[in-house]
């Protein structure tokens, strides 16, 4: 396992050791890596997002890729005997 060592200021030592004390991760280490992993977690998912808008950007969807699940649902409704 690779080690990273960083400085970080007092103020912030002070709120991770308060959340390290409310038991919000085992260890400072723990809550360091928490953080991070939540952070590449929603740096991937921005990414994501970049690319499926730019997908639909690039070829919009048109009524007769998303029309039919509503017409196939009118069918299916009107087709139940209620």
């Amino acid at each position: 396992m690779t080690q990273l060592v960083t400085r970080i200021s007092d103020d912030l030592a002070r709120r991770i050791d308060a959340l390290v004390d409310e038991r919000t991760a085992a260890s400072r280490s723990d809550l360091v890596r928490i953080a991070i992993e939540q952070f590449l977690d929603r740096h991937r998912r921005q990414l994501i997002g970049q690319r499926i808008k730019a997908g639909y950007t690039e070829s919009p969807q048109t009524e007769s890729d998303v029309g039919w699940p509503d017409e196939a649902t009118r069918r299916m409704i009107t087709e139940e005997p209620w």
